[in-house]
């Protein structure tokens, strides 16, 4: 398992609950018992997907009394974006390049097709078969 922190967060990421929980978060504090209420899971389980995220930098858990709420930490969520940043240029000129392959196609079904017709005097030479 790698451990550099780029890995540990797109590892993280990699998963639509703790996606969700991140989102949650972005709201705000919450518990763990706030955060396993939307889904269909258990709170040990959520708490599972808990500690992937706080290995990752991307949660870190308060104190206020009792209670033990999460938050999120976007220091990890920067890095990550600062990372694919570098790959901008790559998707928007793969983006631009399916634009103008879909306009291409577009034209083309457009325009009128040519269809071939049969020349009268090429029938009539073709002897027939009598039978």
């Amino acid at each position: 398992m790698s451990t550099d922190p780029l890995s540990l967060a797109f590892g993280a990421l990699a998963d639509p609950t703790r996606r969700a929980i991140l989102a949650r978060l972005a709201a705000g504090e919450a518990t763990v018992a706030q955060l396993a209420e939307p889904f269909a899971m258990s709170s040990p389980a959520v708490s599972k997907h808990l500690k992937v995220l706080e290995r990752a930098g991307l949660v870190e858990v308060g104190r206020h009394a009792q209670a033990r709420p999460r938050r999120l930490l976007a220091q990890p969520l920067a890095e990550a974006t600062e990372w694919l940043a570098h790959y901008r240029p790559f998707w928007e000129s793969t983006l631009d390049h399916l634009e103008d392959y879909v306009r291409e196609l577009k034209a083309e079904r457009a325009a009128p097709a040519a269809v071939p017709q049969k020349r009268a005097s090429a029938r009539r030479a073709t002897p027939r078969k009598k039978t």
